[in-house]
This record gives structure tokens, C-alpha cells and sequence, in this order.
């Protein structure tokens, strides 16, 4: 089985979530169900109906991320070596060499990905073009805006 690199965080994350989907929000739609099948006739019981779907929600949820965390390769990027290489969890300080622009990237999982928190899947074309190299590279990148040129400004391990 193929494991799937996971940021500390991101492996924190999901199993807060598996937490409370398993310890909030099961038994309260377990609750649900139980109520609505009091009220009668459960072919027209919207509120049944209602809470079977969102039990169902839940139910895939959460073998979805039991799934994840199985075959997951949790990175602690604090206690890699401070090397200045790009490297799956680091946070990558750019600078945009057409732009003058200043760009930070933390190079995270698929899940973790967020462009708007400036994380990026490490499964993207800028991630891919930044993995593997040094500080004071610098890197072409091709994009769907075009090829882009960055300067690896800083490389951090948080």
C-alpha cells in the first residue's frame, strides 16, 4: 500500500475531526433517528429521512479519513535538518522574478492543500519545480498563467 505524505498538522487535523464526528455528531444523529422514528409512519417522515442522510454523511466520513490516516506518512518537518533545501512540509519564501513579488508556500498533502493559506499540494507544478532545490535557486515553473521565474528566497522548517 502506497503511503501518502501528511504534515504533522494535517494529521492532527483530520484526527480532531474524526473525534468529533465520532464522539459529537454520531450519537447526536443516532438521537435524531431515534426521535423521528417515534413521531410514526417513517415512509413521509422528512425529519428520518433528514438524519439517515446525515448518518450516512458521517459513516463515510469517517472510514474516508480512518482510510487516510492509515496510510498516511506523517512528516514532522520541525525535526528535519536545517539544510535550505525545499523539502515536503518546509514553508518556501519566493520571489516572483518578473513581478518583484514576495511569495510564501508551505509545501503540504493533498488534503492540507489551501492556495488562499498559502499551502500548496505537493502534487503542484509549483511544488514539484521548488521540490528538491536550495536557497538562492533559482526555478521555472510553468503554470496556467505561463512559465513564471522564482528565486528561493528562504526555506523554513516550522
Amino acid at each position: 500500500m502506497n503511503k501518502v505524505p501528511m504534515t504533522k498538522r494535517g494529521e492532527t487535523l483530520l484526527r480532531e475531526e474524526l473525534a468529533d464526528l465520532k464522539g459529537k455528531q454520531r450519537p447526536t444523529v443516532i438521537q435524531a433517528i431515534a426521535e423521528a422514528r417515534e413521531h410514526g409512519d417513517l415512509k413521509e417522515n422528512a425529519e428520518y429521512h433528514a438524519a439517515r442522510e446525515q448518518q450516512s454523511f458521517i459513516e463515510g466520513r469517517i472510514k474516508e479519513i480512518e482510510s487516510k490516516l492509515s496510510t498516511a506518512q506523517v512528516i514532522d518537518v520541525t525535526v528535519l535538518p536545517r539544510t535550505g533545501k525545499v523539502v515536503f512540509g518546509a514553508t518556501v519564501k519566493l520571489l516572483d522574478l518578473d513581478s518583484d513579488e514576495h511569495i510564501s508556500y508551505q509545501i503540504v498533502g493533498d488534503d492540507e492543500a489551501d492556495l488562499k493559506a498559502r499551502r500548496i499540494s505537493f502534487a503542484s507544478p509549483v511544488a514539484k519545480a521548488l521540490i528538491g532545490k536550495m536557497e538562492g535557486d533559482e526555478v521555472s515553473v510553468t503554470t496556467p498563467k505561463g512559465v513564471r521565474e522564482y528565486e528561493i528566497l528562504e526555506v523554513g522548517y516550522l
